[in-house]
């Protein structure tokens, strides 16, 4: 909104003298062709201060008016995803023309900032009540028994690094600079799939999946490496295996196997990642690997093994430790993604 026209010094004495006069807000107001509410602002300053003069302000005036500011302010709130051009043009149909430069720096004022969205799992209704009904019913689980599962998970390393160091800063004859580049590959997408799990006394097994992932791999892939994991650790009796439900984790081969082999299985909501302390970890390997240098898919797998064995114990156990604040955090949310 447009701030209005500032009254002159004569028409603020008019007012002062009229109100003197015992003349109300609306009368003067039509007297003088001026709206009520600003007889009512320049007598109430005249009143306060004894002058109807503006006090001197630092700095020029704010472009948007508090109430333009108010409008774009719960639009934003409504609309997340509006563009600063779409504010601009609501300012410019209400009178006020601006830049998106202004725009950005009224919504900074206000404490917001322009992010990338997060990408989370699409959720379904029966997805939230699931993640509701898993957090409600662990939420008293003492810490030991949190202590006692063994998590898991797949995961995807890149061959040229996490995407947080795909932006740089350069001068723009140095756009070629092999500093300033990303590499690929022609063929394929220089990436590795990985499984891994950990429990609060550590890491256990790390393995590179060849090819497509089937049930009867990763059916291997647990005899051999779930189970040298839990000895390794020393998990003892009682302990709980959690992965998620992919259709290899819950084909009846699987189950069957499980079931055979006296494995019990933690019950898990579907699209539930941010559940699963893992994710934590895998951020933390991926952190590792992008300070190493590695030349190919061979090199990359080497040095996630060793990334992955230097991950201290304690970092396991903090993250198993805080997991009750995670319960709280997607009851807080109402079933919703949290951050992990």
């Amino acid at each position: 909104m447009a701030k209005t026209r500032e009254l002159c010094k004569d028409i603020r004495v008019k007012i002062v003298y009229l109100h003197k006069a015992g003349m109300g807000y609306r009368t003067i107001g039509k007297q003088l062709g001026e709206k009520a509410t600003t007889v009512g602002a320049i007598i109430r300053k005249w009143k306060k201060f004894k002058m109807t003069v503006n006090h001197p302000r630092s700095g020029a005036p704010y472009k948007i008016s508090p109430r333009g500011a108010s409008m774009i302010m719960r639009k934003v709130r409504d609309q997340p995803r509006t563009t600063r051009q779409d504010l601009v043009n609501d300012l410019k149909r209400a009178g006020t023309t601006v830049s998106k430069k202004t725009i950005s720096n009224t919504l900074r004022r206000h404490g917001l900032k322009s992010c990338s969205a997060r990408k989370v799992p699409l959720l379904k209704p029966a997805h939230v009540q699931a993640r509701l009904k898993f957090a409600n019913d662990h939420l008293d689980d003492p810490e030991e028994e949190w202590e006692k599962v063994m998590w898991s998970d797949e995961t995807k390393i890149s061959l040229f690094g996490i995407n947080s160091t795909r932006r740089v800063w350069r001068k723009k004859k140095d756009e070629y600079n092999p500093k300033n580049t990303l590499p690929n590959v022609k063929h394929g997408d220089g990436n590795i799939i990985l499984w891994g799990c950990f429990s609060a006394k550590g890491t256990g097994r790390l393995h590179r999946t060849e090819g497509r992932m089937d049930g009867a791999m990763y059916r291997e892939i647990l005899a051999n490496n779930l189970l040298p994991s839990v000895r390794a650790l020393k998990m003892g009796c009682g302990w709980v295996f959690q992965h998620d439900n992919v259709p290899k984790h819950t084909a009846r081969a699987t189950k069957e196997w499980l079931r055979k082999k006296h494995l019990k299985v933690l019950e898990w909501p579907s699209q539930s990642p941010d559940l699963n302390p893992i994710e934590n970890l895998w951020r933390e390997l991926k952190v590792r690997i992008a300070q190493r240098q590695h030349r190919n898919q061979k090199d990359l797998e080497k040095v996630c093994m060793e990334e992955w064995a230097k991950i201290p114990a304690a970092v396991c156990a903090n993250l198993v430790k805080n997991y009750r604040k995670l319960l709280i955090s997607v009851i807080a949310n109402k079933g919703f993604c949290t951050k992990y």
